[in-house]
């Protein structure tokens, strides 16, 4: 599913994030401390090699909502962007630390001239957030951003399994602001 809004195309698809390498850029859902862990966050790191922890010590801890770029080590991108998305039923106010996440990363995005950046579908997973809810928070978020993106030109989720790339898809059918 693609659709182009405001110049920006966004897509999704299933995969691995760690495996992008047409994208400047890829979205870590990261924990506090910017260590390998589970999930995505491990994905990325085993991916990436042990330069990546160690650059990710000069950053941590980050708080919920916040974002920092990096370089991508091993990975065959330019830059990971690391956010820390809210653990559902605990972080509040969940639905607007998760729409910072979105935000501050493509403010980091754009920081550094990123012209493609992929996402994860954050705290989605060991975090709990419910994947619609969770869904309809980024892509609100980024229709709102899309106007002030100058440089980031290719937005692209990749879900983990078929079932959340098919409802991404038609959240973003369901919620696309009109094409150009």
């Amino acid at each position: 599913m693609k659709r182009v809004i405001k110049g920006v195309t966004l897509e999704c698809t299933t995969g691995d994030i760690s495996k992008q390498p047409d994208m400047d850029a890829i979205v870590n859902a990261a924990n506090a401390q910017l260590r390998i862990g589970g999930g995505v966050a491990g994905a990325i790191h085993r991916a990436a090699g042990p330069g990546l922890e160690e650059e990710c010590r000069l950053w941590a801890p980050i708080r919920p909502g916040e974002a920092v770029i990096t370089g991508a080590h091993r990975l065959p991108n330019r830059y990971v962007i690391h956010c820390l998305g809210p653990v559902y039923g605990a972080d509040e106010p969940a639905s607007e630390l998760l729409a910072s996440c979105y935000l501050n990363s493509l403010r980091r995005a754009e920081e550094k001239g990123v012209r493609s950046v992929a996402f994860p579908a954050i705290s989605t997973g060991a975090f709990g957030y419910p994947i619609e809810p969770a869904a309809r928070i980024a892509f609100t978020t980024i229709f709102q951003e899309l106007p002030w993106l100058s440089s980031v030109k290719h937005i692209r989720f990749v879900l983990f399994s078929e079932a959340d790339h098919r409802l991404h898809s038609k959240l973003l059918e369901k919620m696309s602001p009109p094409s150009e």
